[in-house]
């Protein structure tokens, strides 16, 4: 083979591998799937940056395994295939830790506890929120997540509408064309609490805690072979809580800790 064809060869061979794969001399790029739409633990800002309390989580881990960042936004109904295809190592972005997503792919000790909640707008006049009550209510979600399955199994007789964001979600909540809606609780509270658009509305009923749809916590998730990164994510996972730059990120989005709620 001419020189330079195996010299190129070798070079995307090396770029292709995935970061479990490699030495840990020779592993300098932890490479992160995460969605980049779901404020306030990942989206853009204004200028075109990832940012928020997922991606600053990363970033931790990455300094405590001395691995560099590389972030790749995906979309959230293909996100798990994107890392079963290798198109990145690990999947940092809010995902509950489930027995149906454990058949696919493994996960990290929890970096976040979890619970959903119901949203309605403030003028709203409902108080029950059984499936019976619902019952022909339209009740949004982001699709291929938790909140929606949790909404198609429970509430058969309501009309569930399925977005593929959660500002759209949103944003069909503000306009008025949903009753109500199931979103995780975190940013739930941040998004009526702290936004001018979210002012409209408010978090009502019982939390969701039901772990058949909440699961375990949140988890760093990543291929079921990885079981040597899964370790070192553990690892550090338990340094960044115990040096405190854990609280230190947390604080600089939410007025409790989301690794115990309280």
């Amino acid at each position: 083979m001419n020189k330079n064809l195996c010299s190129l060869a070798l070079s995307i061979i090396f770029t292709a591998t995935p970061f479990s794969a490699l030495h840990a001399e020779e592993a300098t790029t932890l490479r992160i799937g995460t969605e980049g739409a779901y404020p306030p633990f990942n989206y853009f800002t204004s200028d075109g940056e990832l940012a928020g309390f997922d991606i600053e989580i990363g970033k931790a881990l990455c300094d405590k395994i001395k691995a560099k960042c590389s972030f790749v936004a995906q979309d959230w109904d293909g996100i798990i295939p994107a890392l079963l295809a290798g198109k990145y190592d690990v999947i940092i972005a809010s995902m509950f830790i489930t027995d149906k997503r454990k058949q696919k792919v493994d996960f990290t000790q929890p970096y976040q506890k979890s619970a959903m909640t119901f949203v309605t707008e403030k003028s709203s006049k409902i108080t029950d929120f059984s499936p019976k009550a619902l019952a022909g209510k339209s009740i949004g979600a982001q699709g291929s997540t938790t909140q929606g399955e949790f909404l198609s199994a429970a509430y058969p007789d309501s009309d569930i509408r399925l977005y593929p964001t959660q500002d759209a979600v949103n944003l069909d909540l503000i306009s008025g064309r949903i009753d109500a809606q199931v979103g995780d609780m975190i940013p739930m509270l941040d998004w009526t609490q702290k936004s001018e658009d979210g002012s409209c509305c408010k978090i009502v009923g019982t939390p969701i805690t039901d772990p058949k749809y909440v699961g375990d916590g949140v988890g760093i998730a990543l291929r079921q072979e990885d079981d040597a990164l899964r370790q070192k994510l553990n690892e550090a996972l338990d340094e960044i809580v115990a040096d405190g730059t854990y609280k230190a990120i947390n604080d600089k989005f939410f007025s409790v800790n989301i690794l115990t709620l309280k």
